[in-house]
């Protein structure tokens, strides 16, 4: 018997923040454990909490930002709305595909909170290497119709 290798992640229902009305309600990330996080990491990293963007739809996650003195200036970081997820790009903007990077060293104030860190590999994982079983035909027909490949792709994203 051939060992099957195991999807890298697995895509709750949620995930790609559409739905339809008779699906009922997504789940929703504690936005106050997500500023907690924030503050927490702003002072591990020695800078202060910039900008924060709630989520509004399509878009499926909130934006902050961590600011510190060195020469980046500033940590992007994506929350995901539905799921404790985090991630971090270079800037700002409704959708991402890739352009994902490494989690910087104070991320961990993020785990400590009880999120999960996304590493930059994860976010580049081909969709074929995920399990999306629990994803509706809806979610499909959407991640079909915008070429979307990757997690990152679809866990990132702003449907239209």
């Amino acid at each position: 018997m051939a060992n099957k290798k195991r999807p890298a992640f697995t895509l709750p229902r949620g995930a790609t923040g559409f739905f339809q009305p008779g699906d009922g309600a997504l789940p929703e990330t504690d936005q106050r454990a997500f500023r907690t996080a924030l503050h927490a990491a702003a002072r591990v990293a020695e800078g202060r909490v910039g900008d924060i963007e709630e989520q509004v739809y399509p878009r499926t996650f909130h934006t902050a930002s961590v600011v510190h003195g060195t020469v980046d200036g500033e940590n992007v970081i994506l929350c995901h709305a539905h799921h404790p997820w985090i991630a971090f790009v270079m800037e700002r903007r409704d959708w991402y595909t890739d352009a994902f990077l490494s989690p910087p060293p104070w991320a961990h104030s993020f785990t400590s909170a009880g999120f999960v860190v996304l590493s930059r590999e994860q976010l580049a994982t081909p969709l074929a290497d995920v399990d999306a079983s629990a994803l509706s035909q809806a979610e499909w027909r959407q991640v079909r119709h915008h070429g979307v490949a990757t997690l990152g792709g679809v866990l990132f994203n702003a449907w239209d």
